[in-house]
This record gives structure tokens, C-alpha cells and sequence, in this order.
């Protein structure tokens, strides 16, 4: 069988979590042993070595100016279609195969309307029903994910799949404590810190950890050096998450890293103290594995797929209740054997998720909607 995959989000630069894992679910797919060959479509020419060799993986790349999916993809689809075509993660083009599987990541719009730009809220609530009803399954990060979709679009639960994510076998503890000053220093980080992995912007909610994190600083329950960083690209309405540090009265002990380089990550995480997220919603939320795989203790909300990723790995808190949350990151900072507990529990909860794990699935996903005579086993557990 020939599947297509929309490998275009993989070529993205600075990549964040949907772009993260389109690269790392399609090195996945590549390295699995199958009969199956794999046709990557790409706006681009890849980087060199950013794709693994593969015998059964071939490269289309087509650029085009603009709207690249719905006209140039269309196009490729309508000229010289695929068995079946996988995207991981964008939009359905609007000419594709009538056996068509798409992962939906998460459906944060229809939550939190006010942390996304009214152009943003269209395109995720139109896209988001244009695949319920187009394609021919869907994959869902989670549980959580996947509950949404049936309860909010009306999805046929026999036509979604959940597959969790992988880590990335770079991340794991950093134990040379030059590695670790280097990039503290590149990123002008001083003394001891709690971390935050992600975009800066309303949904992950830093308003209130800035405002927990201050209570903390007020009680005197930080000691005098430890700051508060931030990593991760600015996103809409950055400005006023960054004002509030002044508000309260803390600017000098809240650090905006920015993006950081992949290959920083686990030195970042292994220096921090703990690591912290206080989203309100994720449909999956990578980092909080990525500190747990880097042996970094973790603290996060209670809400959508975050328990179900954590499992009893992380202390957990009310992400709107601002004294829960600075309750749950002051006794973490106190107690070093709760540290050390979550260390050991989150290195095993690691183990449960990786990306050969997740491109099995997913083969299996592709196979069944293909109607592959080897796939006999039911999808009645999606």
C-alpha cells in the first residue's frame, strides 16, 4: 500500500508541539518495519538527515506560493493520488482520497474562545468539522481529545483512534553540571529556577502562575535567587502575561528564555528545580513528559488530558484556584523526598510513551481503514 503523508509541518523551524510531532511520528513511521511504502509531500526541500533512509519512504516535494494544501496538495492528490493519505498535522486538503485519517490534537477553541484571535477560532471550528465529516478516521492524542470530539462534533467513537505521543530519546537527565551552566547562560538564566516549556499566550493560563509564583516570593517560600523562566516562542496577547510580572511586582524574578533549541531542551530541564504547567487545557502536552524523562519533579493542572498523561507521576492542582496552585508548587519546593518520589515515578510513566509505539498504532489505523487483509484485530477499544 502507498501512503501519503502531509509531511510539511516537519520542515517548520522553530516547531512546537503539532510540529514536533509530525517529524517525530513520520522518523517513526520510516524506521518501522513494513511492507508498506511511504510518499512524504513537502512545501520544501528538507534539511539534510532530517528524514531517516528509508527503503520505503520517498520524498514529493512540490512547492507552491501559497495555500499550499488546499491547491498544489488538492492537485497531487487528484493527479496522482495515494492508496491513502495521513495528515498528521494540518488540514485535510480539500481534494483528497476517499480513505483519508487525520490526528486532531486539541480542541482548546471550544473551551477557551477568548485565548484565540476570531480568524484562529474559524479556521480550528471549520477544519475541525471538516474532518469529522471528510475523513475516514480520526486519531485523537487522548482520551480527553477523543471524548471531545464525540461529545462536541458528534464523531462516531468507532471512527477515532487515541495513539499517545512519544518522547524524544534525546531528552534524558543531564548530569554534567557544565552542560548545564553553558546553556543557563545562553539563555541568561541565573541561580535556581522553576521552568515553563510552551507558547507563551492566554490558554497555558501564566497569568495565574505569575500570580502564584509571586505569593510564593511574597511568603518568602522561594529564597532570594529563584526566578520563574519561561521558554517558548511569544504568542497572541504575550504582552499582557509579561505584564503582570510587573504588576506583581516580581519583573526581576520572572526570565522569558524565549525559544529554545531542541538541542538545549534536556539540559534546561535537568537544571530546573521543578517544572511547572498551569494550563487549562491540552490535548496531550509533551513537556511534562520531557521533564519527567530529563528527571526533573513535575507539577501541573488537573484538568483535560494532563491527569491522564501524568498518571500519579506529578503533583496536581486546581489550574483557576491561585492559592492550590502556589500550595502545590511551595510544598514541592519543600519536600526533597516528594522531589525524589516523582523523579522515580515519572522515569517509569516515561516508558509507556514512545514514538515506535505511537507509529504502530498508527499503522494499524492506516491498515484498518485501508481494509488490509492482515489487520484482524477489532478498533473497538478507540
Amino acid at each position: 500500500m502507498l501512503i501519503g503523508i502531509d509531511a510539511s509541518r516537519a520542515l517548520v523551524a522553530q516547531r512546537t508541539g503539532t510540529e514536533a510531532y509530525s517529524l517525530h511520528l513520520v522518523r517513526a513511521l520510516l524506521n518501522e518495519p513494513t511492507s508498506h511504502r511511504f510518499r512524504l509531500y513537502l512545501n520544501a526541500a528538507p534539511p539534510a538527515g532530517l528524514f531517516p533512509a528509508s527503503s520505503h519512504g520517498e520524498l514529493r516535494v512540490i512547492p507552491f506560493p501559497r495555500l499550499w494544501t488546499h491547491v498544489r496538495l488538492s492537485a497531487e492528490m487528484l493527479l496522482d493520488p495515494p492508496d491513502l493519505l495521513f495528515v498528521p498535522s494540518h488540514v485535510l486538503p480539500l481534494a483528497h482520497p476517499r480513505r483519508s485519517v487525520v490526528t486532531v490534537h486539541d480542541l482548546g477553541h471550544r473551551y477557551y474562545p477568548e485565548a484565540h484571535t476570531a480568524t484562529q477560532r474559524l479556521y480550528l471550528e471549520w477544519s475541525t468539522r471538516y474532518h469529522v465529516r471528510s475523513a475516514a478516521h480520526l486519531i485523537a492524542d487522548s482520551e480527553a481529545t477523543k471524548a471531545d470530539l464525540v461529545r462536541l462534533y458528534g464523531a462516531d467513537p468507532e471512527r477515532v483512534t487515541v495513539s499517545y505521543l512519544g518522547i524524544d530519546p534525546a531528552l534524558h537527565p543531564i548530569r554534567d553540571p557544565n552542560l548545564i551552566l553553558g546553556v543557563r547562560h545562553k539563555y541568561g538564566i541565573e541561580g535556581p529556577y522553576l521552568l515553563y516549556v510552551g507558547t507563551l499566550q492566554p490558554r497555558k493560563n501564566l497569568v495565574r502562575l505569575i500570580e502564584a509564583f509571586a505569593t510564593l516570593v511574597q511568603r518568602g517560600a522561594t529564597g532570594a535567587d529563584l526566578t520563574l523562566v519561561l521558554a517558548g516562542k511569544r504568542g497572541w496577547m504575550s504582552e499582557g502575561i509579561l505584564a503582570k510580572a510587573r504588576e506583581a511586582g516580581i519583573a526581576g524574578r520572572v526570565h522569558v528564555a524565549g525559544y529554545v533549541d531542541e538541542r538545549d531542551l534536556a539540559a534546561l530541564y535537568s537544571g530546573a528545580t521543578l517544572f511547572v504547567i498551569a494550563s487549562l487545557y491540552e490535548g496531550f502536552c509533551l513537556p511534562v513528559l520531557e521533564a519527567m524523562a530529563c528527571g526533573t519533579p513535575v507539577v501541573c493542572s488537573n484538568t483535560s488530558s494532563l491527569p491522564e498523561v501524568v498518571g500519579d507521576a506529578a503533583l496536581t492542582f486546581d489550574p483557576h484556584d491561585v492559592e492550590e496552585m502556589a500550595a502545590a508548587m511551595g510544598r514541592l519546593l519543600v519536600d526533597s523526598n516528594l522531589r525524589v518520589e516523582l523523579v522515580a515515578r515519572g522515569h517509569e510513566r516515561c516508558a509507556r510513551f514512545t514514538w515506535g509505539a505511537c507509529a504502530r498504532r498508527v499503522i494499524d489505523v492506516l491498515e484498518r481503514v485501508a481494509g488490509a487483509p492482515s489487520m484482524e484485530r477489532s478498533f473497538r477499544d478507540t
